[in-house]
C-alpha cells in the first residue's frame, strides 16, 4: 500500500496524502469523510436497503452479471489504480484483484437463488404431523465492510459481493494507505447502474471506521489486523452487532521425506514472496524432514535467486506497500540473524531501488525462539527448519497463535490429508500454497486470533442473512388447560415415539 500521512487544511478538514511504495512520490491528497458525513451516508444506505430488499433474487443476479461485465471492461482502469497505490506486479493485479473479482461475481450469481430461495425443512417426531417449516433468509441492513491493504479491490468486492445479493446496501470503508483502490467498489457498482447509494465508500483512518461502526451498521465485516480485529470486536460486542474477523496468520509448511522437492521447492517460494508475502495465508513457516532438507534448501534457493524485483511492475516481487511493514519485515530478520540465522539469499532492503523494496530471502537455522518464527511477518521471507519426523512437524506447526491456513507436500495423499487434519488452523492444501480464499465452494476463516466467523462459499454469503424460521400449522398444537387427560397423553407420546430404538430410527 502506499505511505499516509494524516494532517488537516486550514478550514480543519482531515486530510490523507499519500506516497508511493515504489518511488516515495507524491500520489495525492483526499479529504477524509467527516463524521457528519458518515451519519449521513448511513442514512442513505438505510433507505437504499429499504429498496433494495423489496428486489427479487434475480433482479440482484442480474445486477450482478452487469457489475462482472464493468469489471472486465474497466479491468485496465482497476489494474491501474491497484499498482498506483501498491506497486505490486501486473500479473498479481490482474490474478488476485481482477480475475478473482470476476470469478466470485460469476460464482455467486449462478448459486444464489438456490442458496437463498426459501428451504422447506422436514420437522421429526409428532410435529411433523401438526406443521411444516420453512426457513427464510432475510437481509441483515446496513453492512459495514472495513478492508485491509493488501488486497484493495477483491477484498473490498468480494463481501460487498455477497452482503448485496442477500439484499444489503453496504458501506466499505477501505484501508488509508489504499483508499482509491477499495473506493473503485462503489464507482464500478454505479457503473452497472446499481440503485443510487446501495454500494457507497468512506474515506479515511482508524478514527473513520470507529466512527462508521458506532453508526450501528447491522453486520460488520472485517479484514486486518488482530489489534484492530479485537477493538472491533469488543466494540460490536458493546453494541451486539454481528460481526466476522479475517485477521493474521503465520502459516505452517510441511514437507514430507516422500514429497516432490521441486514441486514443494516451488510452492514454498510463491507461497512466501507472491504479493511481496504480503498475504494473509502467505508461508511464513516451512518445517522440513532432515531426510529431504538439503535438496529442498538447494532448490529454493535456486528458484528464489531467479525472481526478479523490479520498479515497473513487471517483475516477479514488487515493493512492500507499508513502510511500517519493510520495518517490521527488517527486524523480524535482524533479530533471526542476531539469534543464529543464516542468510542464503537477500536479507536486506534492496538498495537498487528508492522505494519500499525487501529482498526475496531465504532464511535457515531458524528456530522457535526468533520472532521470524512466532510473529506475523507479512513480507518475502522463506523461513525454513529441519525436524527429524512428521510428530515433530506437527507440534511445531500448531506451537502458535495464529491458525489460518498451511500445506503439507506428500505424495502418499491419504497421509497428507491425515497430516492437514491434524495442523490447528482454518484450512490447509496439500501439495500446493494456502488456497482456500480463492476457492468460492469452501468458507474461509481462522481459529485461534486468527478470527471468528467466516466468509466466502455457502456458509459465508448465508451469513449476511438472517435465517428465519416459520412454523406453519393449520391450528395450535398446545392449548390450556393442563388436566390429567393431557398429561397421560403427553406420556404416552414419550413411549410411543422415543421408547424404542427402531422407532426412534423412524422418527427421530
Amino acid at each position: 500500500m502506499a505511505i499516509f500521512s494524516i494532517s488537516h487544511s486550514e478550514g480543519g478538514k482531515k486530510l490523507l496524502t499519500l506516497k508511493s511504495p515504489v518511488n516515495l512520490s507524491h500520489i495525492d491528497t483526499y479529504e477524509c469523510t467527516s463524521t457528519e458525513e458518515i451519519s449521513t451516508i448511513m442514512t442513505q444506505a438505510k433507505v437504499a436497503q429499504s429498496e433494495w430488499k423489496k428486489t427479487t433474487l434475480k433482479e440482484r443476479v442480474e445486477l450482478m452479471h452487469r457489475v462482472a461485465d464493468v469489471v472486465i471492461q474497466q479491468q485496465d482502469r482497476i489494474m491501474d489504480v491497484v499498482m498506483r497505490e501498491t506497486g505490486k506486479p501486473e500479473q498479481e493485479a490482474m490474478a488476485m484483484e481482477v480475475f478473482s473479482a470476476v470469478d466470485s461475481l460469476v460464482f455467486y450469481a449462478k448459486r444464489a437463488q438456490k442458496w437463498l430461495a426459501d428451504k422447506k425443512i422436514k420437522m421429526h417426531g409428532p410435529m411433523q404431523f401438526l406443521k411444516k417449516t420453512i426457513i427464510t433468509y432475510k437481509p441483515r441492513g446496513v453492512v459495514a465492510v472495513i478492508t485491509p491493504w493488501n488486497g484493495p479491490f477483491i477484498l473490498s468486492i468480494n463481501p460487498v459481493i455477497q452482503a448485496v445479493l442477500c439484499g444489503n446496501s453496504v458501506v466499505v470503508k477501505p484501508s488509508e494507505v489504499t483508499p482509491m483502490s477499495g473506493a473503485l467498489v462503489q464507482e464500478i457498482f454505479a457503473l452497472a447502474e446499481a440503485p443510487q447509494h446501495l454500494v457507497q465508500t468512506v474515506i479515511g483512518d482508524g478514527q473513520t471506521g470507529a466512527e462508521l461502526i458506532d453508526c450501528a451498521p447491522d453486520k460488520v465485516s472485517f479484514t486486518g489486523s488482530v489489534t484492530t480485529g479485537k477493538k472491533i470486536a469488543a466494540k460490536c460486542g458493546e453494541m451486539l452487532i454481528p460481526y466476522s474477523l479475517e485477521l493474521g496468520g503465520k502459516d505452517a509448511m510441511i514437507v514430507c521425506s516422500d514429497a516432490d522437492i521441486k514441486d514443494a521447492a516451488s510452492g514454498a517460494v510463491v507461497g512466501s514472496c507472491m504479493n511481496a508475502g504480503q498475504y494473509c495465508c502467505g508461508t511464513e513457516r516451512i518445517y522440513v524432514m532432515d531426510e529431504v532438507y538439503d535438496q529442498f534448501v538447494e532448490e529454493v534457493v535456486s528458484i528464489t535467486q531467479s525472481l526478479i524485483q523490479s520498479n515497473d511492475c513487471k517483475g516477479d516481487v514488487g515493493p512492500t506497500f507499508w513502510d511500517k511493514q519493510i520495518n517490521i519485515i527488517e527486524d523480524h530478520v535482524n533479530d533471526a540473524v542476531a539469534k543464529g540465522a543464516k542468510v542464503l539469499v537477500g536479507g536486506k532492503r534492496n538498495p537498487n531501488f528508492e522505494g519500499l523494496y525487501f529482498e526475496p530471502t531465504v532464511l535457515v537455522e531458524v528456530t522457535h525462539e526468533m520472532k521470524i518464527m512466532k510473529d506475523e511477518t507479512f513480507g518475502p521471507i522463506i523461513s525454513i527448519m529441519k525436524v527429524q519426523s512428521e510428530d515433530e512437524a506437527l507440534m511445531l506447526a500448531n506451537q502458535s497463535h495464529y491458525g489460518l491456513n498451511g500445506n503439507v507436500w506428500t505424495k502418499d495423499l491419504v497421509k497428507g490429508q491425515r497430516l492437514a487434519k491434524s495442523i490447528e488452523t482454518g484450512a490447509c492444501s496439500v501439495n500446493d500454497m494456502a488456497m482456500s480464499y480463492g476457492v468460492n465452494e469452501v468458507p474461509f476463516g481462522g481459529v485461534k486470533e486468527s478470527g471468528l466467523g467466516v466468509v466466502n462459499g455457502k456458509e459465508g454469503l448465508l451469513a449476511y442473512a438472517h435465517p428465519m424460521p416459520i412454523i406453519i400449522g393449520k391450528k395450535s398444537a398446545s392449548a390450556y388447560p393442563y388436566t390429567e387427560k393431557s398429561f397421560e397423553q403427553l406420556k404416552g407420546a414419550l413411549k410411543i415415539f422415543w421408547g424404542n430404538r427402531l422407532v426412534r430410527k423412524l422418527f427421530g
